[in-house]
């Protein structure tokens, strides 16, 4: 493993303590001793440890002396083989805690290269390292790994859990604790990771290189290994396979789904990769296509080499309904991308469903209203800014089919919200210069006074415009006259 770069963010310092100049026998049983404890902690591990308060460090008791009365200089015994040195750690954590460990030099050296080359120094009479571990606790689990074998280091971290693993992890890296890494990297690819894990994950991974087949494995989960050209646009892919899914329940899920995911406010907008404009227009001339032909089936006017195509599998209105719901979804995509104004043009020019409109059943022919409406609404409340040539197209063509569409539009209003579109038309038509706010108004006023609550009620823009029109413009021409 190696570390790419970036501050030491762990250490110790490292010192061998004297022996005693007596032989012992036996060891002593290790402790785990803690401030205020009233009792001392057995530990199954050859490591002592003291925990000290914020910038203490109190030694280690030193074995108690041999009673007098084994002292016999006239009684031969056999030499003990020696023991292994022990090397005393005095820790340091970041937080100003300390503990204090006495540790097998042999098991500390044989595992870590890094305390192998200190040992050494210490042995040479170089002294010890002034270092500091940004974690007390994570920092003695390692050492205390360095114990076991691979099996009962994988059950330790089971126990552990995967963050605190990816902290064991981190200091067997930095130490080139070479079995601990293994196992910490068997462990993590096996298991689910949430989503704090994973960036904590990209973290490190960005600061060591691990030189592990299991490696690959994990950075197989954590990114796209393949060059961006041979990627598969998935956005493109999701939004065709939505647009001609065939159950409308999955369909109505995907589409809350996908929308959420590609919104610029969406915490996924930064990694995904951007669906395009072209993209979304493909798609949406597309969909447009299929309800020019399926508004061609509904008026009888379906052109004969479309005839052994049609699909009959669902009612017309059933089909014409699911097409205009892909346009809208798509034109709301649009918009939260600030790329829908194109399409104001695009719809402004569909001469053929226009024609249709005419003709065709008023339970088919509000459906193309339900596209003018989320343009209007879109207008009128600031969320789609256009030039006036645009604005004035869509509304002379249009405007109309939507005062007849109306009242189908309140019996059947998708969710679309009846008073949101009727502040936004209104708003939408004083948009326009004067002269051609007359001839809107006007025939609104016409359609209304026949029509009723089955008309949009613009009443109060058109008293806005008639205030603009007549009383303020006769004040400003009297001034102007004079």
């Amino acid at each position: 493993m190696k570390r790419k770069g970036g501050r030491r963010t762990w250490c110790c310092s490292l010192a061998i303590p004297p022996l005693s100049p007596e032989v012992r026998h036996s060891k002593p049983k290790p402790t785990v001793s803690l401030p205020n404890s009233p009792h001392t902690v057995k530990s199954a591990f050859p490591i002592v440890a003291r925990i000290l308060s914020p910038g203490r460090v109190s030694p280690i008791d030193n074995d108690p002396a041999p009673a007098a009365s084994n002292l016999r200089s006239n009684t031969f015994r056999a030499p003990s083989p020696p023991e292994p040195l022990e090397v005393r750690l005095n820790v340091r954590g970041r937080d100003g805690g300390s503990v204090v460990l006495e540790v097998d030099a042999e098991v500390l050296g044989a595992n870590s290269e890094v305390f192998a080359g200190l040992i050494a120094d210490c042995k040479r009479g170089g002294g010890g390292a002034t270092m500091e571990v940004e974690n007390l606790g994570v920092f003695t689990d390692t050492i205390q790994l360095m114990f076991e074998d691979e099996d009962r280091i994988t059950k330790s971290l089971l126990n552990y859990g995967v963050y605190r693993s990816i902290h064991i992890l981190e200091v067997s890296a930095g130490i080139m604790f070479t079995k601990g890494v293994h196992c910490c990297l068997k462990y993590l690819e096996a298991v689910p990771w949430t989503e704090e894990e994973e960036e904590k994950l990209r973290s490190l991974f960005s600061r060591f290189e691990f030189d592990d087949a299991t490696t690959r494995d994990i950075l197989g989960r954590l990114y796209l290994h393949d060059s961006v050209n041979s990627q598969p646009n998935v956005a493109q892919q999701l939004v065709w396979s939505i647009s001609t899914c065939e159950d409308a329940n999955a369909r109505n899920e995907m589409k809350s789904l996908v929308r959420g995911l590609l919104c610029k406010s969406s915490v996924y907008e930064k990694n995904h990769r951007d669906l395009s404009k072209k993209d979304l227009y493909a798609v949406c001339n597309s969909c447009l296509g299929s309800l020019i032909s399926l508004f061609e089936e509904a008026s009888g006017t379906t052109p004969p080499e479309r005839l052994m195509k049609k699909d009959v599998s669902k009612p017309l209105i059933e089909r014409i309904s699911k097409q205009v719901d892909n346009i809208n979804w798509l034109l709301e995509i649009m918009l939260d991308g600030q790329v829908a104004e194109d399409f104001v043009d695009i719809w402004t020019h569909q001469q053929q469903l226009l024609k249709m409109h005419d003709i065709a059943s008023p339970m088919i022919r509000y459906e193309l209203s339900r596209v003018s409406a989320i343009l209007f609404v879109a207008m009128g409340t600031r969320k789609l800014q256009c030039p006036l040539e645009a604005r004035s197209g869509l509304l002379q063509v249009w405007f109309g089919p939507m005062l007849l569409d109306f009242g189908w539009l309140q019996r059947c209003r998708k969710g679309l919200d009846m008073k949101a579109l009727e502040e936004a038309m209104g708003q939408t038509l004083l948009t326009l210069p004067l002269k051609q706010q007359y001839v809107l108004f006007m025939e609104w006023f016409r359609h209304f006074s026949r029509h009723g609550t089955e008309c949009p009620n613009m009443s109060k823009a058109f008293q806005i415009w008639w205030r603009r029109s007549f009383l303020r413009g006769s004040e400003t021409y009297a001034v102007e006259s004079r």
